[in-house]
């Protein structure tokens, strides 16, 4: 299994905690990839999510917070494999919203792409995106710092 989604498995059902109460685990993905500053889990934190993620598994990440960051981080690819970094627009596809996970599969009318993510109904857990709203797929590499 890729390195990157065994990592992600391991934090399956990581979620929020609602009210004024904040998971201590969420917050401590951002501490560890050097954004100390963030201290509730209610910020947008799937980019947080895929930073930690590929930080462990000492792949190429992104750095940086928004999940479009993450389109040009690794090799494109067109064929993607269970384990490489998919990215979704949000809203409109020019905005600068979105949303990044990990690729599992396609649905058999190639509708939906279900992704193994952070803050997926305020959780780690697969979920069905919509295939309209791809941005691109990436495969990461072994990081060379």
């Amino acid at each position: 299994m890729n390195k990157l989604l065994s990592i992600a498995l391991s934090q399956y059902g990581v979620k929020e905690i609602q009210g004024k109460e904040h998971n201590p685990t969420i917050v401590g993905y951002s501490k560890e990839i050097g954004y100390g500053g963030i201290i509730t889990d209610e910020t947008a934190w799937c980019s947080i999510f895929m930073n930690w993620c590929a930080l462990k598994a000492g792949v190429t990440r992104s750095g940086k917070l928004n999940a479009r960051s993450w389109l040009t981080v690794g090799e494109e690819v067109t064929t993607p494999e269970p384990g490489d970094v998919v990215i979704f627009w949000r809203e409109q596809p020019k905005s600068w919203k979105g949303h990044v996970a990990i690729y599992i599969n396609h649905s058999e009318d190639d509708k939906y792409i279900y992704c193994l993510g952070g803050n997926q109904n305020n959780q780690v857990c697969i979920k069905a995106y919509n295939a309209a709203q791809l941005l691109g797929y990436r495969r990461l590499k072994e990081d060379e710092k």
